[in-house]
């Protein structure tokens, strides 16, 4: 397409959208179409043609139908955690103004709009005693992470925060504005339980709290050993799903802030969050530290479930490990010898693995735990294929190559189903999404 017809199109979809939306419409060339344009991730440099601040619902719809009208792909972003694909010549929908939450402490239930974070479902949670199946980051957007499956630190005892979902508001891909739950269109519903963004736009969702107050959590530093690591996994196995632990292969930096004990040195960080009896975390955690050697330094403490940072590690490998043979130890500690690369190992199983018959597609549930490395060499993938499954999760994927590889063989056949009924023409496909072979049969999820 030649520059003018570039421009004509532009001031168009432009105008159309200042007709249709009642949100601000941002356009090339102005301070907040830089700012908004952005996601986090500093490596994606995306030229929209156009960013659109969602108002409301109507906003959301006007934007959808005028980027079909005009030919050209639309991407949705409320944080931009959750961002893998630049959105260039694209509408760029913003629904970060749109944060609601309301609570209903006696059915246990939260209903949130699309732009809310989780920090706001923990404060207006808390007071009631409750909490939601957040994350490690207080700042991630609750729908994107809900639709990625959503792994967080109960999710051993309540299962993925996908699996709370009680009803979701959806617009379609042809501007149809649905309500799904279990005896509402329940195949589209049960594929945006863990199926990730590409089968509709997400307008609110309702979903579980759970009884959660006080926890027993931090962090505990043991020295780095591969007797240790073994020892987790026979340790991990014999555990109740109200703990929830990673053991993480870290080198300190050697600045003062450091406790001295740690300070430039690599070393096993046990990272630990008990919902349970706090009397019994101590004795819980004993035979793994036993193990271990001395602790070297101590942070676990009782706070309140929304004050507990866990952090995480960036995933710039992930896969899934039946086991922790000692060859798959030996490969990830000469991985971190060489690059200094953070090497995370978390325990999945429990509410995760047995979550009932009505699950939706999130994870690969069977595994009993996750590897992850933040500086991974060049060879790292197929030195460790052996050990692994060849899995990924959603939450934690960007390469959008790889989507597929985040289900099982038929939650996949599913979810292609899904997505061919909904969104035949693949209009939602800037991010990760299921697309069907062309000789996929085009059936109705049952």
């Amino acid at each position: 397409m030649n520059r003018i017809a570039t421009n004509a199109r532009q001031s168009t979809l432009d105008g159309d959208l200042r007709r249709r939306v009642t949100g601000t419409v941002h356009t090339p060339g102005s301070a907040a179409y830089e700012a908004l344009r952005r996601p986090l991730r500093a490596d994606l440099d995306p030229r929209p043609s156009v960013v659109v601040e969602a108002a409301n619902v109507a906003d959301i719809r006007s934007s959808l139908l005028a980027a079909r009208q005009h030919g050209v792909p639309l991407a949705v972003q409320a944080t931009g955690h959750g961002t893998h694909v630049a959105a260039d010549d694209a509408v760029l929908l913003k629904t970060t103004g749109m944060t609601s939450v309301l609570v209903d402490p006696a059915r246990r239930i939260a209903r949130v709009g699309p732009g809310t974070r989780w920090s706001e479902v923990l404060t207006a949670a808390a007071p009631f005693g409750l909490a939601p199946l957040s994350g490690s980051s207080p700042t991630v957007g609750v729908t994107g992470y809900t639709l990625g499956g959503g792994v967080g630190w109960l999710a051993r005892r309540f299962g993925f925060a996908s699996d709370s979902v009680v009803r979701a508001q959806v617009l379609t891909a042809d501007g149809r504005l649905l309500t799904t739950g279990p005896d509402q269109y329940p195949d589209l519903f049960w594929a945006l339980r863990g199926g990730g963004g590409g089968f509709g736009i997400v307008t609110s969702l309702e979903f579980q709290l759970y009884p959660v107050d006080q926890v027993t959590a931090g962090f505990l530093y043991v020295p780095l050993s591969g007797e240790t690591i073994a020892c987790y996994e026979t340790w991990a196995s014999t555990l109740p799903d109200e703990l929830s632990t990673a053991l993480v292969v870290r080198r300190m930096p050697a600045t003062d802030d450091v406790p001295a004990a740690l300070r430039d040195r690599s070393v096993i960080m046990l990272k630990v969050l008990h919902s349970g009896d706090p009397a019994q975390t101590r004795c819980l955690l004993a035979p793994m530290l036993a193990a271990a050697g001395p602790v070297l330094h101590d942070e676990l403490r009782v706070l309140p479930y929304a004050q507990a940072a866990m952090g995480g590690t960036a995933a710039r490998h992930l896969d899934f490990f039946p086991a922790l043979p000692s060859a798959a130890i030996d490969e990830l500690l000469a991985v971190h010898h060489a690059t200094g690369s953070t090497v995370e190992i978390r325990h999945w199983g429990g509410a995760m693995a047995d979550p009932g018959p009505d699950a939706g597609p999130a994870g690969h549930r069977e595994a009993p735990f996750s590897v992850i490395l933040d500086t991974p060499q060049p060879d790292t993938a197929a030195r460790l294929a052996a050990y692994g499954i060849g899995g990924t999760f959603l939450n934690f994927l960007a390469d959008t190559g790889r989507t597929a590889t985040a289900f099982s063989a038929e939650n996949l056949r599913r979810l292609r189903d899904v997505k061919r009924f909904y969104d035949p023409e693949n209009f939602f496909r800037l991010g990760h999404t299921v697309t069907a072979p062309a000789d996929h049969p085009l059936r109705r999820a049952a």
